[in-house]
């Protein structure tokens, strides 16, 4: 079976799935956020241990999943974490490292290890929920439909400097970490970007949610959500440079890992939260 058939069948299986738990959120997205987290977090150990760092991976795998249920959870009412719990992860993580791992055992890369992949796999994914109940979405289309705003443009960046760095590219971006990513790539990434920004909010959240962004605003998200894009890509490429692995793992037929499937949207939907908070208008 060739990689494009791998690829395709497994688009034709994840979709459904993905689509399904967005538009319906609550548990259903919480859940599916959760496994995709600790199967990051997995994926984060095992590069963290081929680079040296070797952290607690079973309970960076724990915590991860339990960060976008916990978020489901506060969203419920069902409990709200204090301050005080949180505060206390480091100094617990710091005492396990005292006595597991001792003077020889990397005790500061461990932890540290830990604190991040944590918070770059369940961390980043528990924006996703909070993005499908942003306090600007009312109801279940508005809610599906911001969610799938940084998934659409994270997809048309792809497109873009994919397509425009076949055909142009010429200069490398950053050939030490990502040898096959171009300039020319970049910035066709970047315009196919901002002109699919422009036509999701004038004929999907406009005239479906009530909302939209101005024409500054509708700049500002699309470049933002580029690069936002393109650096998480290059991040993830980073990690597995030190780690020296071509594919986070080979969990995904035809696309390696979750992470490798992810990267961007670690990055952009995190920052689209923010943004949209920022720039959103209602009534469009």
């Amino acid at each position: 079976m060739s990689e494009l058939t791998k690829r395709v069948l497994f688009a034709v299986a994840a979709i459904p799935v993905v689509a399904a738990a967005v538009w319906f959120g609550d548990a259903p997205l919480a859940i599916l956020l959760s496994l995709a987290a600790a199967l990051g977090a997995w994926e984060f150990g095992r590069m963290a241990e081929a680079a040296g760092a070797r952290p607690f991976t079973v309970l960076m795998i724990a915590l991860a999943a339990a960060v976008p249920l916990a978020v489901h959870g506060v969203r419920l009412g069902l409990w709200v974490p204090p301050l005080s719990l949180v505060a206390m992860a480091v100094p617990a993580l710091l005492t396990v490292a005292l006595f597991v791992r001792g003077v020889d055992g990397k005790p500061l890369a461990a932890v540290a290890a830990t604190l991040l992949g944590v918070w770059y796999t369940g961390g980043m994914l528990a924006f996703a929920y909070a993005l499908r109940y942003h306090r600007f979405a009312i109801g279940a289309v508005a809610g599906t439909l911001l969610l799938m705003f940084p998934l659409l443009l994270t997809w048309a960046n792809d497109a873009g400097a994919f397509f425009v760095g076949k055909r142009f590219g010429r200069t490398k971006l950053m050939p030490s970490v990502s040898p096959g990513k171009t300039i020319a790539g970049g910035v066709g990434g970047l315009l196919l970007t901002i002109a699919v920004t422009w036509g999701y909010v004038r004929w999907a959240l406009q005239p479906q949610a009530g909302l939209g962004l101005t024409l500054p605003g509708i700049l500002v998200f699309g470049a933002v959500m580029s690069v936002a894009a393109q650096v998480g890509d290059l991040v993830e490429s980073l990690l597995k440079r030190e780690a020296g692995v071509k594919d986070s793992s080979t969990l995904i037929p035809g696309h390696g890992g979750v992470l490798d499937r992810t990267d961007s949207l670690l990055f952009t939907i995190p920052i689209a939260y923010v943004l949209l908070d920022l720039l959103l208008a209602v009534g469009g």
